[in-house]
């Protein structure tokens, strides 16, 4: 009588091959220490460090890696647009100067370069690219915005200069924005770390949509009366001149 023959016991996979193989079945993606909870920290690092030296893995940062897919024109990149959501990141990221404008509305115009801001002190070149422009050490307060509340507050902060329209007209559309249910007061908020000229904008914006006076009285606490601000296109704004602004000039005669 035969007996069956036993299968040989299967041996356990080494750390590196099961981190290897998990990184390999993924796809396009970016990986963290914390997605290999349960396993030897030191072995994780050390199998992760491996694979970056033999260009399997993009090291970002400090327990940070990217897995890219070969395309036509080289390893990939992670698309900008995720770069929000990425969790690997502390910090959060806005759009700014004339990215931001653009996605307003108030310029076709698209940048030469990807421009972007942060709350942190930096992000990680091979995420946003080694062109981009990054705006370090916004303010804390930035994180109770929006997507498109950071990119009006950062065009506000440029003085609406980036904007293709008449002034008349950029004033119009930053008022419309302003006037969306909620938005005003989240400003409202936030704007106690921004530059006084930005607090004085917010306050013309505010008496021009009728916000209430108690809110006004707050934005003009800590505005010096002998200070004259520079609006540039935005002292089109109705009641730039009761917030201080500097007389506007014609931008076809400067």
């Amino acid at each position: 009588m035969k007996t069956a023959s036993k299968k040989p016991p299967t041996l356990p996979r080494t750390v590196a091959a099961t981190v290897r193989l998990r990184i390999e079945s993924g796809g396009e993606r970016v990986w963290r220490m914390a997605d290999f909870n349960g396993m030897p920290f030191t072995a994780v690092a050390q199998a992760l460090s491996r694979l970056a030296r033999k260009a399997v893995l993009q090291r970002l940062g400090k327990g940070m890696y990217y897995r890219p897919r070969q395309t036509a024109f080289g390893p990939s990149k992670p698309n900008l647009s995720h770069v929000r959501a990425l969790p690997i990141l502390r910090n959060r990221v806005y759009p700014a100067g004339l990215a931001a404008a653009n996605m307003l509305g108030f310029t076709t115009q698209n940048p030469s370069r990807v421009e972007l801001a942060t709350d942190g002190q930096s992000l990680p070149r091979l995420i946003v690219g080694k062109e981009t422009v990054i705006h370090t050490r916004r303010p804390e307060s930035w994180r109770l915005l929006t997507e498109t509340d950071a990119a009006l507050l950062d065009f506000m902060r440029n003085r609406g200069e980036s904007s293709e329209l008449s002034p008349e007209q950029t004033v119009d559309k930053l008022v419309e924005y302003l006037r969306e249910s909620g938005r005003f007061e989240r400003f409202f908020k936030a704007v106690a770390s921004e530059p006084p000229r930005v607090r004085a904008m917010l306050g013309a914006v505010g008496q021009q949509l009728g916000k209430q006076k108690h809110k006004l009285t707050e934005l003009r606490k800590g505005l010096n009366p002998l200070s004259r601000f520079d609006f540039g296109m935005l002292a089109a704004l109705e009641y730039a001149d009761q917030w201080q602004a500097k007389e506007r000039r014609n931008r076809e005669t400067i």
